[in-house]
C-alpha cells in the first residue's frame, strides 16, 4: 500500500509539473496568436488584414489537427535540443506546449470576439489606439470567458499528459501503462485514473467559480 501511495504521489507531482509549465508556455505562445486572429479579422477586427488573418488561421488549423502522439514523436529532436532529452517529464513539456498553443489561440480569439462591438466603438470614439483597445477593453471585458477557456485548456493538457505517458512522458499516464497495464497491477491503474478524474473535477470547479465571480463583478 505504501508503494502505491509513493508511486501515485510521485506521478501526480510529475503530471502537475507538466501541466503547469505547459499551460504557461502555451499561453505565452497562443495568447498573442489569438489576439492577432481577433484583431486582424476581416469582419469584426479593429485592424482588418484578411490575407494575414487567413494565413495565420490556416497555420493554427493545421497545428490543431495534428494527433498529439504523432506530434510528440515528431518533436523528439526539438525536445532533445531544448531540454537535453526526448523522454521524461521535462521533455514532454515541449510537445504539450506546442500542441496546446493553437487551441489556446482559438479560445482567446473566440473570447475576444464576444466583447460587445458597442464598447469597442465607444473606445474608438474617445480616441483610443488599437493597443489601448486590446489592453483596456477587449481583454478586461472578456476575462470571464478567458478564464473558462484557460480552464478547458488545463483539462485538455491533463489528458494530453496522460497520452504522453504512452511514449515515456512520465506522470500518471506513464504510471498507469508501465505499472498498471504492463505489470498487471489493476490497483495502480485504477488509482491513477481516479487521481486524473479528481484533478479534472477540481480544476473545473475552480475555473467555474473564478469565472462566475468575475461575471458578478461586471
Amino acid at each position: 500500500m505504501n508503494q502505491i501511495f509513493y508511486l501515485v504521489g510521485t506521478a501526480t507531482k510529475e503530471t502537475l509539473a507538466m501541466v503547469f509549465f505547459s499551460t504557461a508556455c502555451s499561453l505565452v505562445l497562443g495568447f498573442p496568436l489569438g489576439v492577432l486572429l481577433c484583431v486582424t479579422d476581416s469582419v469584426s477586427g479593429i485592424s482588418p488584414k484578411p490575407v494575414a488573418n487567413q494565413i495565420l488561421s490556416r497555420i493554427v488549423n493545421v497545428l490543431r489537427s495534428f494527433p498529439f502522439i504523432i506530434l510528440m514523436i515528431l518533436l523528439f529532436p526539438l525536445s532533445r535540443l531544448i531540454v537535453g532529452t526526448s523522454i521524461g517529464t521535462k521533455a514532454a513539456i515541449v510537445p504539450l506546449s506546442i500542441a496546446a498553443a493553437p487551441f489556446v489561440a482559438r479560445i482567446i480569439e473566440t473570447s475576444l470576439k464576444e466583447v460587445d462591438p458597442g464598447v469597442i466603438q465607444a473606445a474608438k470614439a474617445m480616441g483610443s489606439t488599437n493597443m489601448q483597445i486590446i489592453l483596456k477593453v477587449l481583454i478586461p471585458e472578456s476575462m470571464p470567458s478567458l478564464v473558462s477557456g484557460i480552464t478547458l485548456t488545463i483539462i485538455n493538457l491533463i489528458g494530453y499528459s496522460a497520452m504522453a505517458g504512452a511514449i515515456g512522458g512520465g506522470g500518471l499516464g506513464d504510471l498507469a501503462i508501465r505499472y498498471g497495464y504492463q505489470r498487471f497491477r489493476t490497483d495502480i491503474m485504477v488509482c491513477a485514473v481516479i487521481v486524473i478524474l479528481v484533478l479534472v473535477e477540481l480544476i473545473q470547479l475552480a475555473g467555474t467559480a473564478i469565472s462566475n465571480k468575475m461575471m458578478k463583478r461586471r
